[in-house]
């Protein structure tokens, strides 16, 4: 029988326990209690922040609006590959401050010069501004490290988890018909690639594992405007070639969107390029922001 971690169970104990009052007195979500809620959760469960050599903030000049970055450089002596990560958060919450942590862990372990964009968020910026910022940083980065005199490799990779995973995904994918951005690598940590949400693991796993059913589809809400095609944005629905890069999915069983990570999976190894699964079958969505918990895993 399938059980969810015991490291884990405790946490979902009080998470369910406090939206279950929260809900009996009104309360809805709303851009800036999900935006609070996000934060706070980096903020308490990941307390090993460690040292990288340089980190700096830039700009990524695009056409109509230039995207903030900021720079993770673990050996500024090095000509190191680049990896463009992308933040999660529904598309809605989440930001580069939240995340440094996380970016910095990347830029060590994986010794690549990290670059974390502060893509625009809904639904002040619904769909597809986010992804007209990241395809803006995967095109224009290199000019931008250029005049800080950052010494790389020119070989790009893209990762992101939940949210971020489907703008890494979609990078990659618009990437096969733009020449000025090519992509090595993806890694999708349970990736949101199926915005219609017809996935058997959004009804098993809607509700008590942290990011529920109702969530998600609010998150979608305030990503689209009305009469948006939600199929048409979804990774998992877009053209799959050769062109696309390696990739890497990460699930977790008790995750809602595992679904379309393993079919996402699984479209990229049936046109012939290398890909692989990882999956985790006690963790939940989100688990990464929760390192304190589940360090292994992490």
């Amino acid at each position: 029988m399938k059980k969810v971690s015991a490291k884990l169970v405790s946490f979902l104990e009080k998470i369910n326990e406090g939206m279950t009052a929260q809900t009996a007195h009104g309360f809805k979500f709303s851009v800036i209690n999900s935006r609070e809620m996000s934060g706070k959760m980096i903020r308490n469960y990941i307390s090993d922040i460690p040292e990288v050599d340089t980190v700096f903030d830039e700009v990524v000049y695009a056409a109509g609006y230039n995207v903030p970055i900021r720079v993770f450089n673990p050996a500024p002596d090095k000509k190191l590959p680049m990896l463009l990560y992308f933040h999660g958060g529904g598309h809605v919450a989440g930001s580069v401050e939240n995340y440094d942590p996380i970016c910095r862990k990347f830029a060590l372990a994986t010794q690549h010069v990290v670059v974390a964009p502060e893509y625009r968020l809904a639904p002040e910026n619904p769909y597809p501004a986010a992804v007209d910022d990241s395809c803006a940083v995967a095109r224009g980065v290199w000019e931008t490290l250029d005049r800080k005199a950052v010494k790389y490799q020119r070989k790009l990779s893209v990762a992101g988890d939940s949210a971020g995973g489907a703008l890494s995904a979609s990078v990659s994918h618009l990437a096969q018909y733009d020449r000025g951005i090519t992509i090595s690598k993806q890694t999708l940590i349970y990736p949101c690639v199926d915005y219609t949400a017809s996935g058997d693991s959004y009804k098993e796993n809607g509700v008590g594992y942290y990011i529920e059913l109702d969530k998600c589809i609010w998150f979608y809400e305030q990503y689209f405007k009305d009469g948006q095609c939600r199929k048409s944005a979804s990774p998992l629905y877009m053209g799959f070639s050769e062109g696309l890069p390696e990739t890497l999915v990460i699930t977790a069983e008790f995750c809602s969107l595992r679904d379309e990570g393993m079919f996402y999976h699984q479209a990229v190894k049936n046109i012939g390029v290398r890909s692989e699964n990882f999956h985790f079958p006690d963790m939940i969505h989100g688990f990464l922001n929760m390192e304190d918990l589940v360090k292994d895993e992490c």
